[in-house]
């Protein structure tokens, strides 16, 4: 090249012009810029060479200004569809005079600006370019189309963040929600660090961020992690702070498909034929049913009556969904699925339909009801003498809380003595049945409610209305296993092996209450699930189903289904294979749904720990977890929590210490207690 020659180089992907000044050792030369800036350049850096003319930098501008007006990216395609037929490739020059019969220096610059920027009529051959062929052109068009339009989405999704983190209201695009549930599912593995115990780092090297995430957190300058994307949903108010990630990572559906909906709703408005045409007309007894305050599927309700030869007759009536629902339709498949209704600090998410659910599935107060009634005489011991079992109507005549039914029997109240004699009899149950073996463990249990944000964690007494309610359920339980197992009915049976408790010298060497109940907890196997009969040990019951809560556990309808067939004399609506392989099913789904809750309610735990990290509380030492590291479970008896604890000194079982929180991070799972010591002046 020759001193003067105005050549074209890039920097940075931007086209510069320079002029050729002198050599840089033998194959480099030095050009310098219209601002006077000299680059050294190797003959493969020089993209153009504009030819003739002895240039100095000071001419730059006054060149581009003579190439500007040429610069219409529209005029190749005229330039395309005279070439294109032949095929024929042109260079610079002759694309100048193709489109401005002109070839100087300036024209044919332009051209090569034109077909160098160029990505849908020419593709560069060497120094030549020639004509795309019409196909080609067409797909590169539209190519090219998708692009704006992508770009066009990013923008308007960039500026709908950028009012949503002004905390402005936002009418999010279907693209957008696209981009949103990517980065949902990203930031979900975040419920993965309290299972597997890895931290946030580990976590995003074990699990790099899919494509979408990785372009919206790229667009944002935000960093792609789990955690980033679980903060950038926060700032975004389209997750709450305290997101539940169990749920989202599990697989229990959230909401209801709209045919669902849509058969719940055909079903309120047309009621379906009732199959049990001969039900037993209850409504004349008094019906109790009796919940929790905030309880809205009322499953249960009991009654008692004084039979003409003397003796006493209890009744459990169980709602009785399967009036509503038949086997295999579109309810009953998705209540399968969901395996049980999720309760949740924050609320439940039911396994039908609320509209049903909470209306006509229901024992509601005053109204004429379809339930399941068993009807059972017990002898003076307790045992089950005498019973049977109806699809019935039932008029429940009162809707109760435990707290009522405690203060009516602590009162003594002369109106209602259906209350003190069921109570009698739930008394005398549970004495029958520790004489048949079962195991009593009694510890404190906490009951977690979110409501706007505020926690409150609450402890379940043992109350007498709830050891009411709890013996006439298992009573119910019992009497429809053994209505099955009489009948040679398949049924979701429950069962639990024997456990080896400890000596009765070894538990007495234990302190007396929570400490020896957990040692006897730890010693419990787990409860059994088969087609055919099994022993209840903990129960202290030969047979044993769960039958007392079909709306909100599908193994309950499963029973109902079954019991209710058989009563009208039809066949049952599973064989013993198809019940089997839907309780297998049911069984996994109803653990990932256990899992969940207890994950949830623990998070809540802690959060509220969190929150009163200044608080000193009275703990109970239960157990080691691993002594000789001195980590202790140890129970927050006024909250009902029971946490692990690592100690700085010797402690015992059954100590009380006074500790407060030093750290707690719900999303983390991490609890981390300390000893006030309290020293004498």
């Amino acid at each position: 090249m020759e001193k003067g020659t105005l050549v074209e180089f890039r920097v940075g992907g931007d086209r510069r012009l320079g002029i050729v000044d002198r050599p840089d050792g033998k194959s480099r030369w030095f050009v310098i810029d219209k601002a006077g800036q000299s680059h050294s350049l190797a003959p493969r850096q020089v993209t153009y060479k504009v030819d003739g003319g002895n240039y100095k930098p000071s001419q730059i501008d006054s060149f581009l200004e003579q190439v500007k007006p040429y610069l219409d990216p529209s005029s190749l395609e005229v330039a395309w569809e005279l070439l294109v037929e032949d095929g024929e490739s042109v260079n610079p020059k002759g694309m100048a005079n193709l489109l401005f019969s002109e070839s100087e220096a300036p024209h044919s610059y332009a051209a090569y600006c034109l077909l160098s920027d160029d990505k849908v009529y020419f593709k560069q051959k060497g120094d030549n370019y020639e004509p795309r062929s019409a196909n080609q052109v067409a797909e590169r068009k539209h190519q090219l189309e998708v692009e704006a339009l992508k770009a066009k989405g990013q923008k308007e999704f960039l500026e709908r963040v950028s009012q949503a983190l002004k905390g402005e209201k936002v009418e999010w695009q279907r693209h957008d929600r696209h981009r949103l549930e990517a980065l949902e599912k990203y930031a979900a593995l975040l419920a993965d660090i309290p299972r597997t115990g890895v931290n946030y780092e580990s976590l995003a090297r074990a699990f790099p961020p899919p494509a979408p995430v990785l372009e919206t957190m790229g667009m944002l300058g935000r960093p792609a992690t789990p955690q980033g994307a679980f903060q950038l949903l926060v700032d975004l108010c389209w997750w709450s702070p305290h997101e539940n990630l169990f749920l989202r990572r599990s697989s229990i559906p959230v909401q209801f498909p709209t045919k669902v909906i849509e058969v719940a709703q055909q079903r309120l408005q047309v009621h379906p034929p009732d199959l049990d045409t001969n039900r037993l007309d209850l409504t004349s007894l008094k019906v109790y049913t009796i919940d929790d305050e905030t309880t809205t599927e009322i499953d249960d309700g009991l009654s008692w009556e004084k039979l003409a030869d003397g003796r006493e007759r209890l009744w459990v009536h169980i709602a009785d969904p399967s009036r509503w629902v038949l086997p295999e339709d579109e309810l009953d498949l998705d209540a399968r699925k969901r395996g049980s209704t999720v309760y949740l600090p924050t609320g439940m998410v039911p396994m039908f339909p609320e509209l049903l659910a909470t209306g006509p599935m229901s024992l509601v107060q005053g109204e004429v009801c379809c339930a399941l009634s068993f009807g059972v005489i017990l002898n003076e011991h307790g045992g089950v003498e005498e019973y049977s079992i109806h699809a019935s109507l039932i008029k429940p005549t009162y809707r109760l809380t435990y707290e009522d039914v405690d203060e009516m029997l602590e009162l003594g109240v002369t109106a209602e003595p259906e209350i003190e004699a069921i109570a009698k009899w739930a008394r005398q149950r549970k004495t029958w049945r520790y004489e048949q073996g079962a195991v009593s463990i009694s510890m404190p249990e906490a009951m977690i409610k979110v409501r706007e944000d505020e926690i409150n964690i609450d402890v379940l007494d043992d109350s007498m209305s709830r050891q009411l309610v709890a013996e006439m359920m298992i009573l119910a339980g019992e009497v429809a296993a053994r209505y099955g197992k009489e009948n040679n009915l398949p049924l979701p049976f429950r069962g639990q092996p024997q456990p080896e408790l400890p000596p009765e010298e070894e538990l007495l060497l234990l302190p007396a209450g929570f400490v020896r109940a957990c040692a006897m907890r730890r010693c419990m196997p787990k409860s059994e699930m088969s087609i055919t009969p099994l022993r209840h040990a903990g129960l202290g019951l030969d047979t044993y189903t769960q039958a007392t809560s079909p709306i909100r556990r599908y193994s309950d309808l499963l029973t109902h289904f079954q019991i209710k067939a058989h009563l009208r004399g039809d066949s049952p609506p599973f064989s013993a294979d198809q019940l089997r392989e839907v309780m297998m099913s049911v069984i996994s789904t109803t653990q990932e749904v256990t899992m969940v809750e207890r994950q949830t309610n623990r998070y809540w735990a802690l959060e509220y720990l969190r929150r009163h990290v200044g608080n000193i509380w009275q703990v109970t030492v239960l157990m080691w977890l691993r002594e000789d590291s001195n980590l202790a479970l140890i129970l927050i008896e006024e909250l009902g929590l029971q946490l692990p604890m690592f100690f700085k000194r010797i402690v015992k079982l059954g100590e009380q210490v006074s500790v407060k929180v030093i750290l707690a991070d719900p999303q983390k799972d991490i609890i981390q207690f300390e000893e006030i010591i309290y020293q004498q002046a």
